[in-house]
């Protein structure tokens, strides 16, 4: 007989320890039955308007008096019925009141473990674990633990993924991390100010209301095309400043540590040899300032900025971080398409570069905003030339190098001629890479 909390282990290995969420996690889960009547509602505002016109005080007493009862019941019985438990070789999660689930994580198939807390959880003093996983579209998650909890959970993990016998784990705690980077909340509110995002909507906004005025004379008109339009400025600026307000970059054994967020405080965690390609974008007003936004492509992890803004520099040292034994090759170390390209691309052909280096390959484009790509060579899953009618025509072609992160990073307008002994070459480089490059593992 296995005692409660315990979950017994069919390989005949002794039981493993079962544990539960918070218990602050019930009143988060209580919102489910609400919700469903707040999307009915939403879905259809004018039945919902003659439902609760026909009801009487007493009726709608009444049915308060159940629903609540029902929602705190539906709570505490999910999060009685969910335990999650840590084996050897996997996390696993028991959820269901009738019907039971069990999901099977398998430790060496995780390729990140972030703790956020949004605001009402900070002020609770919990937090939940996101979990990225080979193969997942969205991330697991356990919500809610004790913040402290999940910070030492998330320590376990990462230790018996990377090899911790299970009754060191415990001992080994969250790697050490050294600070690398913090982004003042001035030089990011100045870089925010200097995006064209913002200012582009700000100008459509302008533009475009008056004229709708004119047109309609429609108040409602006016207001369901710019409350988007105002929305979406807010967003690139004001919501991002909220988002990445106080990030801070730290290295540990683990990878590379972020902390960031106003309201909800996210701790992110880019894993060690996991990144696929990583961009430094050069928005047209940010190059007095040499500023740069450093972007990343994970394989199987949502987790893509590493840098909001940082002097190039800075930028350059922690690409070196991320991505060992790469340089990010120099601004006369790019050749440009040829001049026949400009029949293809009008302009803009003038913004694209390629520089292929014993460690990488760097595409880059854009007049103004910049962006740059770097992708190691064993990092290349695929390489693949693409040549259209109009391109043949003018002897120029593309060439297209697809990493793990199911991304793409094109060199644009290469001589027809380069282009195929890019191909050739890259395809070999990449063999070599792949041959030589060190196992990614957790805490090497």
């Amino acid at each position: 007989m296995t005692a409660p909390g315990v979950q017994e282990d069919v390989t005949g290995r002794p039981p493993v320890a079962e544990r539960r969420l918070h218990p602050v996690t019930p009143l988060r889960r209580a919102w489910a039955p609400v919700a469903v009547l707040m999307g009915w509602a939403v879905h259809d505002p004018d039945g919902a308007q003659r439902q609760l016109t026909r009801l009487t005080t007493t009726t709608l007493l009444v049915g308060l008096g159940v629903l609540i009862p029902a929602a705190a019941l539906y709570g505490f019985l999910s999060w009685w019925f969910t335990h999650f438990a840590v084996t050897d070789s996997e996390l696993r999660v028991r959820t269901g009141l009738l019907f039971r689930r069990t999901a099977h994580i398998r430790l060496e198939r995780i390729q990140a473990i972030d703790v956020t807390q949004p605001l009402l959880a900070r002020v609770a003093g919990v937090a939940k674990l996101k979990l990225d996983v080979i193969g997942t579209d969205k991330k697991d998650e356990l919500a809610f633990l004790g913040a402290g909890e999940a910070r030492a959970l998330r320590a376990e993990l990462l230790a018996r993924a990377a090899g911790f016998a299970p009754e060191t784990a415990h001992e080994v705690g969250e790697a050490p991390s050294q600070r690398m980077l913090r982004v003042p909340p001035g030089v990011l509110a100045v870089s925010l100010l200097l995006t064209g995002a913002t200012w582009g909507w700000l100008l459509v906004a302008a533009v475009a209301l008056p004229l709708l005025w004119t047109v309609t004379h429609s108040l409602w008109t006016v207001l369901a095309a710019g409350v988007p339009m105002l929305g979406a400025a807010g967003a690139s600026s004001v919501g991002r400043f909220v988002a990445e307000y106080d990030w801070t970059l730290g290295e540990s054994p683990d990878g590379l540590r972020i902390d960031h967020g106003l309201l909800d405080r996210a701790h992110e965690t880019v894993p060690p040899g996991r990144v696929q390609t990583v961009r430094l974008v050069e928005p047209l007003l940010w190059r007095r300032r040499g500023w740069v936004r450093v972007e990343l492509d994970v394989a199987g992890s949502s987790n893509s900025l590493l840098l909001p803004v940082a002097p190039r520099a800075m930028a350059e040292s922690v690409v070196a971080r991320v991505l060992p034994g790469v340089t990010v090759p120099p601004p006369e170390a790019f050749s440009r398409p040829p001049r026949g390209a400009r029949w293809c691309v009008p302009v803009w052909w003038r913004g694209y570069g390629l520089a292929v280096t014993d460690a990488v390959f760097a595409a880059r484009r854009g007049l103004l905003r910049r962006s740059l790509s770097l992708v190691p060579h064993a990092k290349v899953q695929s390489v693949r030339l693409a040549q259209g009618p109009w391109q043949r025509a003018h002897g120029v072609a593309d060439v297209h190098v697809d990493t793990g992160a199911n991304g793409t990073v094109t060199a644009r307008l290469r001589p027809a001629g380069e282009a195929a002994d890019l191909l050739r070459a890259q395809a070999e480089r990449s063999r070599t890479g792949r041959r030589d490059a060190l196992p990614d593992r957790w805490m090497a």
